[in-house]
């Protein structure tokens, strides 16, 4: 790998799974973005969201992004909200390439449906809100992205492979 391989897209589209399959694939490292700030805080996020507000979380994403881009490297599962700051995708931008997994609304609400650790999703929980969620990021999510992958009826080995296939014809990728 010469780049980072970014994942992102609204939560419940895949992130995770993928980018565990694509480290299998690639032997590569694997950051599940997420996963890395509560180890750092010390807390869950919806105790972050609680306690200090979103834009604490955010600022969290873009202090790992900085870091991320300094490194070797890797394969990224970033949080559903990352791509949403000009200054992340930027970031990504410079050091990898960014992968939107997309899926249906329905395909989300089924995935996230027993969850209660999404504080955006919190009282939330439905297909219309789901949808509306989507639509409000869709021009964030689908601006940043370098390829666009559906995660819709497909295995995370299948998505990652058409990532690498895809990946394959970017330059520089």
């Amino acid at each position: 790998m010469k780049k980072h391989i970014f994942l992102s897209g609204l939560m419940g589209g895949g992130k995770p799974p993928v980018s565990q399959t694509l480290k299998e694939l690639l032997r590569a490292d694997e950051t599940d973005m997420d996963a890395v700030i509560v180890r750092e805080c010390k807390m869950e996020i919806n105790e972050m969201f609680e306690r200090f507000g979103e834009e604490y979380f955010r600022e969290k994403e873009t202090d790992l992004l900085r870091r991320l881009a300094e490194a070797d490297p890797t394969i990224v599962s970033c949080g559903g909200g990352c791509v949403l700051r000009e200054e992340n995708v930027a970031i990504m931008k410079k050091c990898g390439t960014i992968v939107l997994l997309t899926a249906d609304p329905v395909t989300i609400y089924h995935r996230m449906k027993n969850g209660a650790d999404r504080p955006i999703l919190n009282g939330h929980m439905n297909v219309q809100y789901i949808a509306g969620l989507m639509e409000k990021r869709r021009a964030a999510y689908e601006g940043a992205a370098d390829l666009i992958v559906s995660t819709d009826g497909k295995r995370p080995a299948q998505i990652a492979g058409e990532i690498l296939e895809r990946i394959r014809e970017i330059p520089d990728a």
